[in-house]
């Protein structure tokens, strides 16, 4: 499971970051898909292409598939899993861009420049109930997707239609619903930053033990219905921070709020639930960071005309390999 938010830093500069939460390794490293890439599909023999190119942490696995990443108009895009509610097209539709849901992401990155396009976009692509060759299974998704003015929105496909919902909380985790995460929130309006006043039960003047008191109640396990109460919390009294390096380390922290370690996490087969990597997109620059949970180094890679114009794609080493890999202008 995994969970996303986004941020603004003191010199209007947005970003997008995730974490990848999953039961074993998917094997991911960044990789720059240039301008007019042309991608394969498990739904329909021609495939699909897009005019922008993009850049992200994805894997090739008989033809690139990419689970996030920023495009070079500075739209981002994280997937995540979305069990019991996704459902999909049962078959491919005439006149439309058919894709699968592994496959969406790569079309959005490829196709949209921006979040205010996303509902026409979203009008001419199809997605089909098709199996991913390498998990096996109709990978069950919602997306969120952000923008280098701030705009943020959630796709969510459901037997209720395809919807585009704007997210003024600007985060998102997993099931139930985003518009169930939304009314949530309601719960907590008693959550702040500063501590609560003193209170009076009876005769007796009750004192909280001092700062921190005004987060009591806050939900501290690991479900994607405390994640995001703890996300949008975090997100909402975490201080702002001036240029690319010092809003990454912010985001950085902010996300330890939600990061799951190995073992506290155990699914029904016992399989180990964790926080793989986490990744941070600056939205304004078009700059990738990649960050494993083996290593605390950045692997930090940026959109260039170079790689935009590249005629293949480019895969980059990550941190314990090489940091801070950027392609040449």
């Amino acid at each position: 499971m995994c969970t996303s938010l986004t941020y603004e830093d003191l010199d209007g500069m947005w970003y997008l970051a995730r974490t990848m939460d999953f039961n074993f390794d998917l094997g991911g490293r960044p990789v720059i898909i240039p301008r007019h890439y042309h991608f394969k599909s498990d739904v329909s023999e021609a495939g699909f292409s897009g005019d922008y190119g993009f850049v992200g942490t994805g894997r090739d696995l008989n033809g690139y598939i990419l689970v996030d990443g920023v495009n070079e108009k500075g739209l981002g895009v994280a997937e995540l899993y979305f069990v019991g509610q996704a459902q999909y097209a049962a078959q491919a539709v005439p006149d439309k861009t058919n894709v699968a849901p592994h496959e969406l992401l790569m079309w959005l990155l490829g196709n949209v420049a921006c979040v205010a396009d996303l509902p026409q976009a979203m009008a001419h692509v199809n997605v089909v109930s098709a199996a991913n060759a390498f998990m096996q299974i109709v990978v069950p998704l919602h997306w969120i997707v952000a923008d280098a003015t701030g705009a943020c929105a959630v796709i969510e496909i459901t037997q209720n239609g395809v919807n585009v919902y704007d997210d003024p909380a600007g985060v998102m985790t997993n099931s139930p619903d985003f518009n169930w995460h939304l009314m949530n929130l309601n719960n907590y309006t008693q959550l702040q930053a500063l501590p609560h006043s003193d209170k009076k039960f009876g005769d007796y003047a009750a004192q909280s033990y001092g700062a921190g008191s005004g987060a009591l109640g806050l939900p501290g396990d690991y479900t994607s219905v405390s994640r995001f109460v703890r996300a949008a919390f975090t997100r909402q009294y975490a201080q702002k921070t001036k240029g690319q390096a010092a809003s990454i380390n912010n985001i950085v922290h902010m996300l330890d709020n939600v990061n799951i370690p190995k073992g506290v996490k155990l699914l029904d087969n016992n399989k180990c639930d964790f926080t793989q990597y986490r990744a941070y997109f600056d939205l304004s620059r078009h700059a990738y960071f990649l960050q494993l949970a083996e290593n605390t180094e950045i692997t930090k890679v940026a959109l260039t005309e170079t790689a935009l114009n590249a005629t293949a794609a480019q895969e980059f080493p990550i941190a314990h390999e090489q940091a801070f890999i950027e392609p040449q202008k």
